[in-house]
């Protein structure tokens, strides 16, 4: 075994080792000494939409009262399922966004909500978001401790030219009274995102990428206006689309340093709704690693053209209660310093991290509020040998010493059994052998189980440690307690399960920093 380490680069390593029924020498390096990447505290996130109950696909109607027009912000079990995050960001946007008027009517006017409409932007009229809704919002995001993306208008002014082309200098006249309304009234958006989905060739509309870096640079003088009494300006990000290289690097260069805090990025690699392959695609590990390079090259493309942003996830949907392909996306895209995440929806649609009709959490929640809880902003390296239906990715513990480790088995059949923990130590300046030195962690460590009820991966309920998490009678979220386990004792990951592994006493020099 020593032989195959020589290869590595040399700092300190950690190593697990995995054998299984069908892969006897499965082996996990954490590598301790340096991050190689960084999140955010809130990099976990979900989205709010605009759709009414009127959007259809595939012969269903998913998204009920689930718009930022007429949720049910009262709902008991909504500000205790944000809160538990503590903080969760919240990114309000999606389709309908850039039709959105913000309500500040002329005397007479009516602040209506949207209609379906032939001939309009994804077949619906514009809507309009009053005041009173906005401090209703707000008064929510306040009382559950949530950061708020907001995803303003883009296309306001701009006129239809050809097919999907949008033409014309964009009018900031709506925006700017909202940002100064919200500022007035200390909300706290954290961040305004420009447009959704008007990159490269666009979704439903698109509008070039010259225009769209002057009316950002315009954006960015307007927010350092408004601000300039708060001490600190909110973040711009944009563009909320799918990620089109030349466009990216284009837009980067031509609104210039520091002008763009954040490029947004959509995914939804899982293809189309009705896709009957589906079930197949979340646990096939060829499959997920694909979107490994859109983070990849988007990383690149700011580290080369604007350095001075970072990469955010502002949109990703998946399939319905498929926790793995979820937490998997979250391990991919922190590799590669993504700093925010947003998963499409927080509620409504097929994806929701809460039940459309009941607002009790779906297993994908779970999933989410563990991963905010254990996984700090510092990623450390990790190489899988042996399997790639074992997914794992290492971070520092959120708010405390150590390595937390997850672990993800997308084999139907396997359970993987993680047998020994090795940590080693490697001099910087000595490439002797002898300079490697094993020795085996001491103390406990705490084990997070994530099932299936009945063992059908596909389930609504789901087990931590073989208990459902159901919500208490008052409708808070139940306590996520670890099993905990002699360090050096063996850990079984069940076929089609997740485990968090805390490992409190492992010294990850890079996490001490």
């Amino acid at each position: 075994m020593k032989s195959r380490f020589l290869l590595l680069p040399l700092f300190l390593h950690f190593i697990i080792q995995a054998t299984s029924q069908e892969h006897s020498d499965v082996t996990i390096v954490v590598k301790g000494s340096a991050l190689v990447a960084e999140t955010s505290d809130s990099f976990v996130c979900a989205t709010l939409d605009w759709w009414p109950r009127e959007k259809c696909n595939y012969d269903q109607c998913p998204w009920g009262e689930s718009s930022v027009l007429n949720l049910d912000l009262t709902h008991p079990f909504l500000a205790k399922s944000v809160g538990a995050f503590s903080p969760l960001r919240i990114r309000i946007g999606g389709s309908l966004q850039d039709q959105v008027v913000y309500g500040f009517p002329n005397p007479g006017s009516r602040c209506l909500p949207f209609s379906k409409m032939i001939g309009g932007l994804f077949g619906f009229s514009k809507g309009c978001l009053s005041m009173a809704r906005w401090d209703e919002l707000n008064h929510l995001f306040q009382k559950a401790g949530a950061v708020i993306t907001f995803g303003l208008n883009a296309l306001y002014g701009r006129h239809r030219a050809q097919g999907d082309k949008w033409a014309g200098a964009w009018n900031s006249s709506n925006a700017q009274e909202l940002i100064k309304y919200s500022i007035s009234k200390g909300y706290n958006v954290d961040s305004w995102e420009f447009g959704n989905e008007l990159s490269g060739q666009g979704i439903g509309a698109s509008v070039s990428v010259e225009q769209y870096a002057k009316d950002l640079i315009e954006l960015k003088a307007i927010m350092k206006e408004s601000y300039k009494y708060k001490g600190s300006v909110a973040k711009l990000v944009a563009p909320g689309g799918f990620f089109d290289q030349q466009w990216y690097a284009q837009l980067l260069r031509d609104s210039g340093s520091g002008t763009i805090d954040a490029m947004t990025h959509h995914i939804y690699n899982l293809g189309a709704g009705n896709d009957s392959h589906i079930q197949v695609k979340i646990i096939d590990p060829q499959y997920l690693s694909r979107e490994a390079d859109t983070f990849r090259i988007l990383q690149l493309t700011i580290e080369r053209n604007g350095p001075w942003s970072s990469a955010w996830v502002g949109e990703a949907g998946g399939a319905f209660n498929s926790g793995n392909r979820y937490l998997d996306q979250l391990g991919m895209a922190s590799k590669y310093n993504t700093k925010v995440y947003c998963r499409q929806t927080l509620i409504g649609g097929n994806y929701g991290l809460l039940d459309l009709n009941t607002f009790v959490p779906n297993p994908d929640y779970y999933s989410a509020l563990l991963w905010h809880r254990l996984m700090g902003k510092g990623v450390l390296s990790i190489d899988v040998g042996g399997s790639s239906y074992l997914r794992a990715y290492a971070h520092c513990t959120k708010g405390k010493e150590g390595v937390s480790v997850l672990l993800i088995n997308l084999s139907k059949f396997t359970r993987f059994s993680v047998s020994d923990l090795n940590v080693l130590h490697v001099d910087d300046d000595d490439n002797d052998d002898s300079s490697i030195k094993a020795s085996v962690e001491f103390g406990n460590r705490e084990e997070y189980h994530l099932t299936a009820k009945d063992g059908n991966h596909l389930s609504q309920t789901v087990l931590l440690n073989g208990t459902p998490l159901e919500l208490t009678e008052e409708g808070g979220i139940p306590p996520l307690n670890p099993v905990n386990a002699i360090a050096k004792s063996p850990i079984d990951v069940a076929p089609l399960s997740i485990a968090f592994v805390v490992f409190p006493n492992l010294d990850a020099k890079a996490c001490l920093r």
